[in-house]
This record gives C-alpha cells, sequence and structure tokens, in this order.
C-alpha cells in the first residue's frame, strides 16, 4: 500500500495554533516530568518560528522577591505534522 497517496496534511498543517502545540506538549512532558511539575510550569510560553512550535515552561512567582532555583521543561514540535522536533529542560 502506498501511504503517500492516502496521506492528509490540513492547509494549516497538523498542529495550526498554540492551543494544540500546548496540548500536545503536555501529552509528552507529563508521562516524562511528571503532571504536577508541568502543571506548575503553567501559563506555557508558545511561539511559532519557522515552521516550529516552541512550547516552554514558566517558572511561578515568589511573593518574598526572590528567584526559583531551576528551569522549565520545553519542547518543539514541527506544525506540519506534528512531529517532536526536541525535548529540553533547564537547570
Amino acid at each position: 500500500m502506498n501511504t503517500e497517496q492516502h496521506s492528509y496534511v490540513p492547509p494549516d498543517g497538523c498542529v495550526p495554533d498554540h492551543i494544540t502545540a500546548e496540548t500536545i506538549a503536555e501529552a509528552v512532558l507529563i508521562p516524562i516530568y511528571g503532571k504536577g511539575n508541568i502543571d506548575s510550569q503553567k501559563p506555557f510560553h508558545t511561539t511559532l518560528e519557522g515552521g516550529v512550535w516552541h512550547v516552554s515552561g514558566t517558572l511561578p512567582k515568589r511573593t518574598d522577591g526572590m528567584e526559583y532555583v531551576g528551569g522549565v521543561a520545553g519542547i518543539e514540535i514541527a506544525k506540519s505534522d506534528g512531529r517532536i522536533v526536541r525535548i529540553t529542560h533547564g537547570e
């Protein structure tokens, strides 16, 4: 069977918007880093650059004015087909 003959790519790609990108990011990152960890990094910061969605977590704000030590999860997702390009986690 020729799979190319039956392959459909939507006009705006398989990941057309930031909501879809963030949904995919959660589905991939939660099994790796844990639901509590990923939920604590919301809201996500999401941008589209060169056909790749870049989704990264946000460190929570501290009430004492100090900065959190640690980093956030990040993932790059191809807009055209949803392929995971890269997964990272800052220190």
